[in-house]
């Protein structure tokens, strides 16, 4: 996995992402975790992209939003697209233990852009972010495979994941109880979503 590579693929096809983006469908996951917070709760999402859909259906229901994303142009567009969110640049795959103090993190479509090796680790500094009994909701792979494929604007973009039970593994070894999990299919594809408890 490069992935200053995917930080350039995603800053060519931004504006291209953002436009296809609603076809797949978050709103129910995003249901599911909002029915757990409390109100006015701050949460982290990596890997915000533009910011919508996810971002500005948080604010819009009360919600304080932290984005990351890998990719300048991401960032700015998320900047522009909803204002009262706080974006910065930053690569999922170096953030430090303890760096954000959120109620619960999200992250939809990102997690499979790093090397899946990191993938525990990553779930392990995630957990260090939210307190005992805050949430997660993850998008990850829903088969076992590595390699480059066309994303939109016919531009490469490389992939790292792990099948459904390997990844559900992951989530449990980092510490967090998963309270639900399925197989979305939304826009024609398939991916593994998980909300899961930080378990203490």
């Amino acid at each position: 996995m490069n992935n200053d590579f995917v930080r350039k693929q995603y800053n060519k096809i931004a504006e291209a992402y953002l436009k296809q983006r609603n076809i797949l469908k978050s709103n129910k996951y995003l249901d599911k975790l909002i029915s757990l917070l409390p109100k006015k709760s701050t949460i982290l999402d990596i890997g915000c992209g533009a910011a919508i859909p996810i971002d500005s259906y948080l604010i819009n229901h009360g919600f304080k939003v932290i984005g990351i994303d890998i990719s300048e142009k991401q960032i700015e567009l998320a900047k522009k697209n909803v204002p009262k969110g706080t974006f910065m640049q930053k690569d999922m795959s170096l953030l430090r233990d303890y760096e954000y103090k959120v109620d619960a993190v999200v992250s939809f479509y990102a997690v499979f852009h790093i090397d899946r090796n990191k993938h525990l680790d990553l779930f392990k500094k995630i957990k260090k972010f939210i307190p005992k009994n805050g949430y997660i909701l993850m998008t990850m792979g829903y088969d076992d495979w590595e390699g480059k494929e066309k994303l939109v604007g016919n531009e490469d973009m490389e992939w790292s994941q792990f099948g459904v039970d390997k990844n559900k593994e992951i989530i449990k070894k980092a510490g967090f109880q998963i309270i639900f999990d399925e197989i979305d299919t939304s826009g024609g594809e398939k991916h593994l979503v998980v909300i899961a408890k930080n378990s203490g």
